[in-house]
């Protein structure tokens, strides 16, 4: 297990390297810059993948997994996170990154501040790691109310 204290905002240099760290800032990045593409370079495509979010339910396979990030990114909402206080698990084909995440949901002049546990899995898959499983969840249960009544309610079609 290796801890790292420093957050990944996705603003950081790129090192061209196939490292956890590497996706990592790959998926923040295109997450904080509502990048549909970049997001999709960094799951991997198939029916494997699953995502367990705040936005509530299962999402399985790529397909379902996607129009949960257009919502995000298609809507009146800008949803900004980072990943702190984490740690890595690797293996030689995979790894695990569990965590927290902080950010910002604006909307409408408001600014909500998120609070999020997150973990993600990687699988290793042509010599790149690709995202295979997401988890996050919001303790106070208030700010997940509001988290999911902004997003599921004010996106565009």
């Amino acid at each position: 297990m290796i801890l790292i204290n420093k957050a990944i905002t996705g603003k950081e240099t790129a090192t061209g390297i196939a490292s956890p760290f590497q996706a990592l800032l790959n998926f923040y990045s295109a997450f904080n810059n509502q990048n549909l593409e970049s997001m999709e370079r960094n799951w991997l495509q198939t029916d494997d993948a699953s995502m367990s979010n705040p936005l509530g339910g299962i999402k399985r396979g790529w397909d379902e997994i996607r129009e949960v990030y257009k919502k995000i990114f298609n809507g009146e909402a800008r949803v900004y996170v980072e990943f702190y206080d984490y740690s890595i698990h690797p293996t030689k084909d995979m790894f695990i990154a569990v965590g927290h995440e902080r950010g910002l949901l604006e909307i409408n002049n408001q600014q909500i501040e998120l609070a999020i546990r997150t973990s993600r899995i990687y699988q290793l898959h042509d010599r790149q790691w690709k995202q295979i499983h997401h988890h996050g969840s919001m303790d106070n249960p208030g700010l997940l109310k509001t988290y999911q009544a902004t997003l599921l309610n004010n996106h565009q079609e």
